[in-house]
């Protein structure tokens, strides 16, 4: 059994190419359900979010299977030039790099906790529709507990929780102050529930837009005004600020809507949408400015930040170990059963003369065979449970095959 990854981030690729390899929640489902027909392999989670695009996979040792290849087909994409953009990972390179992702601490903004929510999500999502197995569930499981113990533990973690808040510090590093603005947020997901909340918080008169179907049972931030969907852009003359997070497949924003809008003289545009939710030919507007996902980068990691990271890494660590010792065990424990099988029937063996040569009634000598069994087997648990827990894994296991050895020959 092996572990493999494919991924591409917005630190490998433009916001256009991450768009074109990204799934809806509803076809990420299916596209789970086709991979795990593929031969070779076992189980598979799909991990699809604004910034990333990972594809994972327990796999068959000798399963040869182009991820890369199967992600094209599953996206009807028939063009390799894309490739390039992705990073593959195997085994213990791939475990690590979910754990410290499941901690932020590869993210866009470090140390922000919407990526720990979205690897449950993913794991969540594979579990309903059947496609993951022991290992991956264990391993993402493992990983979102090195997450929210750094989230409780390590102070780095209280800090921004979105992009958004990266958003409003880049634009306050230019003077521009979301107080009194009046603000209008598309979308009421999550990424636009965090929106609309935190402008509002920064003093943004902050209205979300909801769409007529649902406008009578959606709840949105505190303090916020709602319009119906469709009635945005007769609002948009009004705005100063415009974030648009959906999940929708078409333009939220697109240029010709703006045909005959009379907007402030200085309009924000932010998308935080992928794929995208605003028309990029809009930026090239007079007096419009659009940001996108990729305009607020860190330029390397902030100095209260730096002091914190190896508090965070050894708790990924010390769960990773937690992890392997599962994953070393799940194909020792049998090899244990098997020696701890055939060193009791050793035994009984050896003493079985001395038991029919002592006079005793039948029933007592059946009685003393099982405890001897059992007596047996806990003291081989023991002690080979005890090897593992006083050698390192090399040599443990070193001695597992001189004892299984031992019982071949």
């Amino acid at each position: 059994m092996s572990i493999s990854m494919i991924g591409v981030d917005h630190g490998m690729a433009p916001i256009d190419i991450r768009a074109l390899f990204a799934f809806s929640k509803k076809n990420a489902g299916e596209a789970m359900e086709k991979l795990k027909e593929q031969k070779g392999i076992n189980g598979c989670i799909l991990l699809s979010t604004c910034n990333r695009l990972e594809v994972w996979v327990s796999r068959e040792e000798d399963a040869e299977i182009s991820l890369y290849d199967c992600l094209c087909a599953l996206k009807g994409i028939k063009d390799s030039s894309y490739e390039h953009y992705f990073v593959k990972r195997d085994d213990r390179e791939a475990v690590e790099h979910l754990f410290y992702l499941a901690s932020g601490l590869k993210s866009q903004i470090l140390g922000e906790d919407q990526i720990l929510t979205q690897v449950k999500d993913a794991l969540s999502l594979a579990r309903e529709h059947f496609t993951t197995d022991s290992v991956l569930e264990v391993l993402f499981r493992m990983a979102v507990t090195a997450g929210k113990k750094i989230k409780t533990e390590v102070p780095f973690a209280h800090g921004n929780p979105s992009v958004i808040h990266q958003a409003i510090q880049f634009l306050e590093e230019r003077d521009y102050s979301i107080r009194d603005k009046v603000c209008l947020v598309i979308g009421n997901g999550e990424m636009g529930k965090v929106a609309a909340q935190t402008l509002k918080e920064c003093g943004g008169d902050v209205t979300v837009t909801i769409r007529q179907y649902r406008s009578g049972v959606v709840n949105i931030p505190v303090g916020c005004k709602r319009i119906n969907y469709g009635d945005r852009m007769e609002y948009l003359p009004e705005c100063d600020l415009v974030v648009s997070a959906t999940a929708s497949p078409n333009y939220t924003l697109r240029e010709e809507l703006f045909e005959g809008v009379a907007c402030k003289e200085q309009l924000i545009l932010i998308d935080l949408a992928v794929p995208r939710d605003i028309e990029p030919s809009l930026g090239n507007r007079g007096g419009i400015t659009l940001y996108d996902m990729d305009s607020f980068r860190m330029e390397g990691t902030p100095k209260e930040l730096e002091e914190h990271l190896e508090a965070a890494g050894a708790i990924v660590r010390a769960q990773m170990d937690e992890f392997y010792l599962w994953l070393d065990g799940r194909d020792v424990i049998p090899r244990i059963q098997e020696i701890r099988e055939e060193a009791v029937h050793d035994l009984n063996l050896r003493i079985s003369k001395i038991l029919k040569n002592t006079p005793m009634e039948a029933s007592d000598r059946d009685r003393l065979e099982k405890a001897v069994d059992t007596a047996a087997g806990k003291v081989v648990n023991k002690l080979i449970f005890g090897l593992r827990d006083s050698l390192n894994q090399e040599a443990f296991l070193e001695c597992v095959a001189g004892l299984e050895r031992i019982y071949e020959e």
